[in-house]
């Protein structure tokens, strides 16, 4: 009967409190399967098919009170699952950006061709940098704030180079 109850509660839930079919179905189903099942001891022991009987009903207020506080448990570890999705693909795209600047810094070729990307008097390359370190520190400190910040490092790196001449790939 708890899973009736839990499903049905499921169902109601997802579609925002309306009586549904699958609400229906669900209730249907869990009766269909606590009659015979209270209904067989009673032919044999009234006590028993009360008890049987009292043992349904309790499951089913149980699973009736703590089946919001299962789907709320449930449905925050999904928002905390997509929210570590967000930031590891944040994360791989700061490591993305990081690559392409460290093209500027150890690869002579592109440090004497682009010697304005690693000038840091010049406004653009100074906000990469200062981009740079505030995305560091946040990845660091909160998760809220680092996907805003590797965007923007994206944008700064994006601004230095076409400040610096660099051609679009």
């Amino acid at each position: 009967m708890a899973g009736a109850v839990y499903s049905a509660r499921y169902h109601a839930r997802r579609d925002a409190g309306q009586m549904t079919d699958a609400v229906f179905w669900d209730g249907f189903a869990g009766l269909v399967v606590v009659f015979p099942a209270v209904l067989i001891p009673f032919l044999a022991s009234p006590w028993l098919g009360l008890a049987v009987a009292s043992l349904a009903t309790a499951t089913a207020v149980a699973a009736y009170v703590w089946s919001p506080r299962v789907m709320a448990r449930q449905q925050a570890r999904l928002h905390e699952a997509a929210a570590q999705a967000e930031i590891e693909a944040a994360a791989a795209r700061h490591r993305t950006v990081l690559s392409r600047w460290q093209r500027y810094e150890l690869d002579p070729a592109c440090c004497i061709d682009y010697p304005d990307m690693t000038d840091v008097r010049r406004p653009e390359t100074a906000a990469l940098i200062k981009a740079m370190r505030e995305a560091e520190r946040i990845r660091a400190v909160e998760a809220a704030g680092y996907l805003p910040a590797v965007t923007r490092l994206e944008h700064a790196l994006g601004r230095a180079e076409a400040a610096a001449g660099v051609p679009t790939s």
